[in-house]
């Protein structure tokens, strides 16, 4: 961020019209309050700015608008997350975490001048209308995070098989409460999911290999065909146990199996097909044919 470069710029450039009707409750530091002319030499550097900023004053952001000529950016519009004007179509009951809005007004408009590569604030609006609540701005979702030190003792613990709720609770007994925490468990688990459990595509088909080993050694009519890429990771996989194959034999029709494995960490074809519907003469009532028919989509 750069303030004195601001000086060298059109005036025509700023808008000094910004409404500042009343300053926020919580007490910012001068130097991290943004102001008309500042600029920077990204836009991610921007908006980094404007959201240690909200940290200071107890709200979270949100990109309202981001207006481009090709491929590049030329303006964007960041407000406060609790703006309000805007109404979801799904229902407040429906949602798990609602967040109610008061029209704040908090906000900054961003532009590229292209003639010194550079980003500036033409328009601040400061207002804050709601609360300052420094003691929970922690909680807000945009301001959460697993520091480091907490990442290795997640990944610890995961090696111990000790539960993620365990290991919750240990953060929160060190912390003293849970709103002294930068995170909740939510979070804690997402983390686990994303980063602790996504296996190698190598680990998972060798590790799927002997799964399917162990099933044919409880069960001898069980039958499995597993095809590896040349980098060892599932190519195609195909088994079926000993009641599915006598269910096949007994009604006469087709096997259906998934054209994909483990398609949310990576997209396997099986014989180069898309996922399709199909029937088979199962589980559901037809009236005219007099038996069941059940639809599946694979």
């Amino acid at each position: 961020m750069n303030d004195s470069t601001s000086n060298q710029l059109n005036e025509s450039d700023l808008d000094y019209s910004s409404e500042q009707i009343k300053r926020t409750r919580c007490v910012v530091d001068e130097q991290f309050i943004p102001k008309v002319g500042m600029t920077f030499k990204t836009l991610e550097e921007a908006g980094k700015f404007y959201k240690n900023y909200s940290k200071l004053a107890s709200f979270s952001t949100e990109i309202r608008n981001t207006t481009r000529k090709g491929d590049e950016i030329k303006n964007q519009l960041i407000i406060c997350s609790r703006e309000g004007r805007w109404k979801s179509k799904i229902s407040l009951t429906l949602k798990t975490n609602p967040s109610a809005g008061i029209s704040c007004p908090a906000r900054i408009y961003i532009h590229i001048l292209k003639d010194v590569s550079l980003w500036i604030i033409s328009k601040v609006v400061l207002n804050d209308s709601h609360p300052c609540c420094p003691d929970r701005v922690e909680m807000l979702k945009q301001h959460r995070g697993l520091s480091m030190f907490v990442r290795r003792t997640i990944k610890t613990n995961e090696e111990a098989r000790i539960r993620p709720s365990k290991t919750y609770q240990s953060f929160v007994a060190a912390a003293g409460s849970h709103r002294k925490l930068s995170f909740i468990e939510k979070d804690m688990r997402n983390y686990i999911i994303r980063e602790v459990g996504n296996v190698s595509k190598q680990d998972d088909a060798k590790e799927f290999g002997k799964y399917l080993l162990r099933m044919k050694e409880k069960d001898q009519n069980f039958f499995f065909e597993l095809n590896l890429e040349g980098d060892h990771s599932i190519k195609n996989a195909f088994w079926v146990d000993a009641r599915s194959r006598a269910t096949c034999e007994y009604f006469g029709d087709m096997v259906l199996f998934d054209t994909t494995y483990n398609t949310n960490s990576f997209w396997i074809f099986c014989e180069r097909e898309s996922p399709r519907l199909a029937d088979t003469y199962q589980m559901r009532p037809d009236k005219k044919r007099g038996h069941p028919i059940i639809q599946m989509t694979i």
